[in-house]
């Protein structure tokens, strides 16, 4: 998305015949690659430890250190890989949407009006909401659950829900709003609840 933003607002003639459908497959599959080749380790890591105690994860979902810390031995290489994860999956995709936004903030203030500026900002402010909406609690949850050894298992649960389901809620919702139909429609689906 950033780079789609990016094409758009500095390279504007130039979006549909760089960003074609066969370019995005690629940049697709490249991504599913780098993720699957660095979430391999994760079930060999999680095999090679001793289980004996519950076999419960207190978690709504099956993550990688919910399982490993249910092991009964050391789990330090399991953690610390799974903490380099985290931070370069997060941290390159924060590099490359910082170095887009940095160009199409240079783009913006070249712009010669302020209501041009502001328009073409506006439609940046969704995507910074969806990347907003799924890194906080991603990272959030990822950090409690290998540093808060005290931090009650229900507030666990409940990041690791926000987690899965804000921010598909919030996507259709961000990107909505954006629409004039959807929002003419919800302007007019709550102001005839008011009246």
């Amino acid at each position: 998305m950033a780079l789609d933003r990016y094409m758009a607002i500095c390279h504007p003639l130039r979006h549909s015949m760089t960003l074609t459908n066969y370019i995005a497959a690629k940049m697709g599959l490249a991504v599913v690659l780098c993720r699957g080749i660095l979430a391999l380790p994760f079930p060999f890591l999680a095999r090679r430890w001793p289980y004996c105690r519950t076999k419960i994860i207190p978690h709504s979902y099956c993550g990688h250190m919910a399982v490993v810390n249910l092991a009964c031995a050391d789990i330090s290489m399991s953690s610390y890989y799974g903490l380099f994860d985290l931070l370069f999956v997060i941290g390159m995709d924060v590099f490359f949407i910082a170095v887009s936004y940095t160009q199409i903030l240079r783009a913006i203030f070249r712009l010669p009006t302020k209501d041009a500026r502001l328009n073409t900002f506006r439609t940046c402010i969704s995507h910074l909401c969806a990347i907003s909406a799924l890194y906080i609690p991603d990272l959030a949850s990822s950090l409690i659950q290998r540093f808060g050894q005290n931090v009650p298992f229900h507030f666990l649960i409940l990041i690791t829900s926000v987690y899965q389901l804000v921010p598909p809620m919030l996507h259709p919702i961000i990107y909505g709003v954006r629409t004039k139909q959807i929002r003419g429609r919800l302007i007019q689906l709550f102001a005839y609840k008011e009246t």
